[in-house]
């Protein structure tokens, strides 16, 4: 028989599965309970910390206004990056935008600088070399090309969100050793290139 949210079959399905979610969590707590007995180990404290420092990376910055970074959603890969002048684009323009912040990239990352979604959609600004590239060793200020696509001028205003930064794992020069050949391995598509796979 197929439930109807509004009869009171339904009611009752909810509280069992509230029911067996409970009986889930308190069967969770009983190991938890037990493992940390038999080895002296406080598991929910240890997992708090491993969640807490797992995959974290410090990425020092400077700002030249009391901006502070962050992220929108702690499920985001980017977080905004912002002008810090008044600029006219002339439409199909391009100009270099100043942002006020340097960073301090870890060793083995690169920051790419990518287009706002919201802002192409909407506006139709991109960030022109998209992704740009912000390299582990440069510290100076990072600046976004944008390209107006419009044929009428936009202002971007102070402090408005211009694009967006994504700090990305990535093997630098030191890591990589380039290895000159006669000739590559083939592989199973071969030179099959720009619409080989349809579109």
């Amino acid at each position: 028989m197929s439930l109807d949210i509004n009869d009171e079959n339904f009611d009752l399905y909810e509280e069992i599965k509230k029911i067996q979610s409970s009986i889930e969590k308190e069967s969770d707590l009983d190991l938890y309970k037990q493992i940390s007995d038999e080895y002296g180990i406080d598991l929910k404290d240890f997992e708090s910390q491993m969640t807490e420092s797992m995959n974290k990376v410090d990425l020092p910055y400077s700002s030249d206004s009391d901006l502070n970074l962050n992220y929108n959603y702690v499920s985001d890969s980017g977080f905004d990056l912002y002008s810090t002048q008044d600029i006219i684009i002339e439409g199909f323009g391009r100009v270099l935008v100043p942002t006020g912040i340097r960073f301090e990239i870890p060793e083995g990352f690169e920051i790419q600088v990518r287009s706002k979604s919201g802002l192409a959609l909407k506006q139709g600004l991109m960030v022109l070399n998209s992704p740009g590239t912000v390299d582990e060793g440069y510290t100076g200020e990072v600046q976004v090309i944008i390209f107006n696509t419009n044929k009428e001028q936009f202002k971007i205003n102070k402090g408005m969100k211009i694009a967006q930064a994504v700090l990305s794992k990535c093997y630098p020069g030191r890591n990589v050793k380039l290895v000159k050949v006669g000739k590559i391995n083939d592989k199973d598509r071969g030179d099959n290139g720009f619409g080989s796979t349809g579109i």
